[in-house]
């Protein structure tokens, strides 16, 4: 009775179904790593932003390669803006996905050093891309700046191009090496994304904190991944049933046929 499993269209049927199972367990068990990759990141950050501000120099000195656990740490700095050198970060987006720029403007620490400061995002007002855009000051004279500190931007991470030949003071990428080079100055390693003092006027817009990545969406797709690797030989066993019935009725038709006198 189940002889047709030994058929060509059977046979590839039963391998295709015997090679989804394990296929669809190993995408689960793989979404279920992203899940659990994703809720520790969460925790991190989470973790970070609640901690008490600290002096930015506990965490970063220059040369330095902000970590995972510094990343977003809430640090604090005394010293001031230094204007002169400031530099915009091209092609950036604020909340409303409105492109212009980041401001990046470097901050003279007390004992000389320099801390990179990203003090928000300004729109492209300028006359053309190639122009200096217009910059509202910061506040004048020593003051203490707070800030999420942020690792060195690269085009790996971000997948943003570090281009050449760029207008005058404006860069792709945020780099402490590279600045340190541009400002012949001890530039601590990482940046900040200052928090306080907020602008006047709103202008630079203040970064917002960074969102949770949805690690709930992970563990979703692990069960059902696994759920459609449950579903296979339940829907084999289906199949075969069904054809099994059908070929049941299709002899029990002929049979009726063979057995029904021929008519006079």
């Amino acid at each position: 009775m189940y002889r047709f499993l030994l058929s060509r269209q059977w046979v590839i049927l039963t391998l295709v179904a015997l090679l989804l199972i394990p296929t669809m367990i190993r995408l689960g068990i793989w979404q279920m790593h992203r899940y659990e990759e994703r809720t520790a990141r969460n925790q991190l950050v989470s973790d970070a932003l609640s901690a008490d501000a600290v002096p930015v120099e506990r965490l970063t000195s220059p040369g330095h390669t902000v970590t995972t656990d510094e990343r977003y740490h809430r640090v604090t700095a005394k010293g001031r803006f230094d204007t002169d050198d400031e530099v915009v970060v091209r092609r950036r987006t604020n909340s409303d996905d409105e492109v212009g720029y980041h401001v990046l403007t470097p901050f003279v620490l007390r004992d000389g050093k320099v801390l990179l400061v990203n003090r928000g995002w300004i729109p492209a007002n300028g006359p053309s891309q190639t122009a200096f855009p217009k910059i509202p000051a910061p506040p004048g004279g020593e003051i203490t700046v707070t800030g999420r500190l942020m690792p060195d931007e690269t085009t790996a991470a971000s997948g943003i191009k570090n281009l050449k030949g760029l207008p005058d003071r404006q860069i792709m990428l945020i780099n402490s090496e590279q600045q340190a080079q541009r400002l012949d100055a001890q530039v601590l390693g990482g940046y900040i994304a200052q928090t306080s003092p907020e602008p006047k006027g709103d202008i630079p817009e203040l970064l917002g904190p960074p969102g949770d990545e949805d690690a709930a969406l992970n563990y979703a797709y692990a069960i059902q991944w696994w759920l459609f690797a449950a579903g296979v030989p339940i829907g084999w066993v289906v199949l075969v049933r069904r054809e099994r019935r059908d070929r049941r009725a299709a002899e029990a038709e002929q049979t009726t046929a063979e057995t029904e006198p021929a008519p006079v």
